[in-house]
């Protein structure tokens, strides 16, 4: 799908033939070992703050035969056992593995916005009420330790695109979460269960800030903290462009959409900071426009007709929308 590079393909024979017998030579070979250490420490950190789930059954299984390679009898192997399983599902034509854990944040969040658009809150109360539930406990309530010695982003506030067990904090869902439960606080508890605490909500918008890029954009999982030349690297071949985490229109909007959202319930807190950026996500949207009126991600022009609905902008909106 995506072949290496020509460069790709000589710097990596290179390294076979060249550099790799030669890290087998002292004093090389010390390096060579302070490497491997360094690289097990990180594993060891992700599988432990993870619970042994990793962020895709890519690295999960890569650092599964990393802990057996060190220890085929290792609490961590032991431990990486059982949670193959949280991948695998069978299918009406065989056994199969997921891209990811699960996505039920995303996807609870994005039902119980559609109820109450639909103004069927009422009608289907007890759903809402366990979706309602569901979202509070599967917040992310504390940052990992020395996360940024690890190169991870803040965790505390955020919601993972399945049920929080992994700890990889996915931007866009937080947005979409923070969205579906500040929807959810406008019913009776009666009917949808009690609000989220106000200091939890803080800490989710606190967390989503922190996601922004320095143009007001959103990307998906990590802020985008590189430029586009270290793509040459991608050792992948099934993949282009995922060494950086780029901005997207539809990730953007979601976070203009809960800022918007958040602004209206709670006007005082962080107000400035949450103002920039709901300009310039805004602004970011209606550049990526196309000449025909399309956005590149398939929701873009959706999420986009949300946000001009949010700012209230009527015959202009209208106008904008029709062309």
């Amino acid at each position: 799908v995506y072949p290496p590079s020509r460069m790709q393909n000589i710097v990596l024979a290179c390294l076979h033939k060249f550099v790799e017998p030669m890290l087998s030579w002292w004093p090389f070979n010390k390096l060579r070992k302070s490497a491997l250490s360094s690289l097990m420490d990180h594993i060891h950190y992700e599988d432990e703050n993870s619970n042994y789930v990793g962020l895709c059954p890519i690295n999960k299984v890569l650092n599964m035969i990393c802990c057996w390679i060190e220890d085929p009898n290792s609490y961590a192997f032991k431990r990486h056992l059982p949670r193959i399983h949280d991948f695998l599902w069978i299918s009406e034509d065989g056994m199969k593995a997921k891209v990811y854990v699960g996505c039920q944040s995303w996807e609870t969040s994005l039902i119980a916005q559609a109820f109450c658009s639909t103004k069927l809150a009422k009608e289907f109360a007890p759903v809402l009420r366990k979706a309602h539930g569901f979202l509070k406990a599967a917040q992310v309530t504390q940052n990992f330790p020395t996360y940024n010695s690890y190169y991870r982003e803040r965790s505390k506030g955020a919601w993972t695109l399945s049920n929080g067990e992994n700890g990889w904090p996915i931007a866009d869902t937080t947005a979409e979460a923070i969205k579906a439960l500040l929807l959810l606080s406008k019913y009776s508890p009666s009917l949808v269960g009690d609000p989220i605490e106000e200091q939890r909500l803080y800490d989710a918008v606190d967390c989503l800030l922190s996601y922004v890029n320095k143009d007001g954009t959103l990307s998906s999982a990590e802020c985008k903290r590189t430029t586009p030349w270290v793509e040459i690297l991608n050792p992948s071949e099934s993949f282009r462009n995922i060494i950086v985490d780029y901005p997207y229109v539809e990730c953007t909007s979601s976070l203009v959409q809960a800022l918007i959202l958040f602004r209206n319930s709670y006007p005082e807190y962080r107000c400035e900071e949450i103002e920039e950026c709901i300009k310039k996500g805004t602004l970011f949207i209606e550049k990526q426009q196309r000449t025909d009126g399309s956005w590149v991600w398939y929701l873009g022009c959706v999420l986009h007709l949300c946000i001009l609905l949010c700012h209230k902008r009527t015959s202009c909106c209208w106008k904008n929308i029709r062309e």
